[in-house]
């Protein structure tokens, strides 16, 4: 009654388990600005035998239907940084189709995708782990809460340098490493099947020094508008068979309904969570999963 067959993807499974599987990824990914996407791939290969390239797209389309809530929530509490999200945006995207070109073309066998995925998951939690050890020393930031009333203020824009007001400090970037950083990341996402948020999110916090709590929205947003373009070229097939390619809609969709709401619910409460726990806990998943994916190299 509960176990059913997605003929796209020829995944058996039980009905309930892809939303509670997103659900919890959503729940605790949306407070550190990701969508838990990164980590929902290896549970689709390793548990449920996807391991095609559609699988990338699917990815991606668990992203479309998961992410407008937790922006929402971000918007209306005033923590959704539009100027960042922009940039992001403007960056990954004309990654995507790149990395989509190297997925049905150099990363089609399980072989060879899945040391390039713990490879990235491993720069990831290397860099999480620094930032770790490296902000010790700010306890203030790293224990501190957003008030309710606090929201991002923009207090310059410009090509070489930003800033803006956030819970009572003012944070300033140069935002051409990031627009860089975000090219990259866009060809990355593209193969993989994420927004590139899951790369992102890590940079900001650990190489820009931004507070965690105002870069979540952003980087969710620029995830949400890569994985759109991410599955209208899954979808299209250029170069390879749409038949392999495309998504698998009803898992996809199955999986975004539980990030939808676990995301809402993580965005919701993160002002209740300090920085500190957030990290160490995306640490923690980044490494196990990378080096479960490296193993494969070995054994």
């Amino acid at each position: 009654m509960f176990w059913v067959h997605f003929a796209t993807s020829s995944v058996d499974t039980w009905v309930f388990l892809p939303p509670l599987v997103t659900f919890v990824l959503a729940y605790f990914g949306a407070m550190a600005g990701v969508t838990g996407a990164f980590l929902l791939l290896p549970f689709q290969m390793s548990i449920l035998g996807y391991v095609s390239p559609g699988v990338s797209a699917t990815n991606f389309l668990y992203n479309i239907v998961a992410i407008p809530f937790t922006v929402w929530r971000y918007t209306k509490d005033g923590r959704m940084n539009w100027p960042l999200a922009g940039l992001i945006t403007m960056g990954s995207l004309p990654g995507i189709f790149l990395g989509y070109l190297a997925r049905v073309r150099l990363l089609t066998d399980p072989k060879s995708f899945k040391p390039f995925a713990g490879m990235v998951l491993l720069y990831l939690a290397w860099r999480m782990g620094r930032s770790i050890v490296s902000s010790k020393g700010d306890k203030k930031r790293q224990n501190s809460l957003p008030t309710s009333d606090d929201a991002i203020e923009y207090v310059q824009k410009g090509i070489k340098h930003m800033a803006y007001r956030f819970n009572g400090r003012v944070y300033s970037f140069d935002p051409r490493p990031l627009f860089v950083a975000a090219l990259l990341v866009g060809l990355i996402g593209g193969a993989y099947g994420i927004g590139g948020g899951a790369i992102l999110a890590p940079f900001c916090i650990t190489v820009l020094r931004l507070p965690v709590h105002s870069v979540a929205g952003a980087s969710l947003f620029g995830t949400f508008v890569s994985s759109i373009i991410g599955v209208l070229i899954y979808s299209a097939g250029f170069l390879s068979d749409p038949a392999q390619t495309r998504p698998d809609l009803a898992l996809g969709i199955l999986f975004g309904i539980g990030g939808l709401f676990g995301g809402y619910l993580g965005a919701r409460t993160q002002k209740l969570v300090p920085e500190l726990p957030i990290k160490i806990g995306l640490f923690l998943i980044l490494l196990f999963v990378s080096l479960r994916y490296l193993a494969v190299l070995f054994f």
